[in-house]
């Protein structure tokens, strides 16, 4: 099957590429509502998983507040506050950051990343996007007796338990198990089971599950960061979970438990935007005259001509009707 055209990159008022895709939008019971492209065939979601790791951290036992959860399930920019409060994870389990099997990084977010190179500070394992998550499995780890050493293998107990939650809350086994950037397990699943999943986040009658959709809707600049786009989505949509991953996966669920994921096939994160924004608006989910949203919803202004703006990403007219 070939997926449709999702976003048009136009400039100067010609279609100069596009990207295609897949989408779907689930009723806050999973039955889906809108299915654009192949939802079924699994993906690998990326970091729209983190969710639903640290709700198998929950099960497993960790003992965190909920700042700390949020920023466990999140993709952080590597800020100043980030990396402290990745340490002070660790040094809640007594380790440091040589502890982490997740790859050194520069932080994301510019500024930061500048002032680390001024510094010479270098590239940290601390500062990489995922710090936070391998940080809270390593605490999971060391306050419910498990041992450090292997925690990111497939055989580890505690990746048991964040394995069998996946099924659980997507309402489909897991497809395939690969391994994610970050050097842990990845669970793969259809877009449908995505969307269903952040859907039963919010809803869910079960302390665990709504704890994580609380406390990254009440903290989302621990899930990602200055401009990052769950933190400027989740600030600007009353009740709003959103996570996105590698790869052109996104997934959000509005507070009713109306849900969407969607998966760019050649992996552009410039083409999520765009879609995010028309859907959320189509939902009747955005706030009036929002600047951020509005930029988001153009693709960040990202064609340009001359140093000034000449086109921008624009979601086709069919999709749109569709949404």
């Amino acid at each position: 099957m070939t997926n449709p055209v999702l976003v048009e990159v136009v400039r100067s008022e010609i279609v100069e590429s596009v990207h295609r895709g897949a989408l779907v939008v689930t009723n806050p019971d999973g039955s889906v509502r809108l299915a654009v492209g192949d939802v079924d065939r699994p993906i690998y979601p990326r970091s729209s998983n983190k969710p639903f790791q640290a709700l198998g951290m929950l099960r497993a036992g960790l003992d965190v507040d909920d700042e700390d959860l949020a920023f466990a399930a999140g993709s952080h920019n590597g800020e100043p506050k980030h990396v402290e409060r990745a340490l002070a994870l660790l040094e809640r389990a007594g380790l440091d950051q040589s502890a982490l099997v997740c790859p050194s990084a520069y932080p994301v977010h510019e500024t930061s990343k500048l002032a680390a190179i001024f510094a010479r500070k270098g590239a940290s394992k601390a500062a990489m996007n995922c710090s936070g998550k391998h940080a809270a499995m390593l605490l999971t780890c060391v306050q419910r007796g498990m041992p450090t050493d292997g925690y990111e293998t497939v055989e580890h107990d505690l990746q048991k338990v964040i394995a069998a939650t996946f099924p659980d809350v997507t309402g489909e086994p897991v497809a395939a198990t690969g391994i994610d950037g970050c050097g842990l397990p990845l669970a793969a699943f259809s877009l449908t089971g995505l969307a269903r999943a952040f859907g039963r986040l919010v809803t869910s009658p079960y302390l665990e599950e709504r704890r994580v959709a609380d406390a990254m809707r009440a903290h989302p600049w621990l899930v990602g960061g200055t401009g990052r786009e769950d933190t400027v989505l989740m600030q600007a949509v009353d009740g709003l979970l959103a996570k996105g991953g590698a790869e052109g996966v996104h997934a959000f669920s509005l507070a009713d438990g109306t849900a969407l994921a969607l998966k760019i096939d050649d992996g552009a994160q410039r083409a999520r935007p765009p879609l995010l924004v028309a859907a959320l608006r189509s939902l009747g989910a955005l706030p009036p005259d929002n600047a951020a949203i509005e930029r988001m919803g153009r693709g960040h202004g990202e064609v340009f001509g001359g140093g000034r703006p000449v086109g921008e990403l624009r979601v086709p007219t069919q999709v749109l009707a569709d949404l």
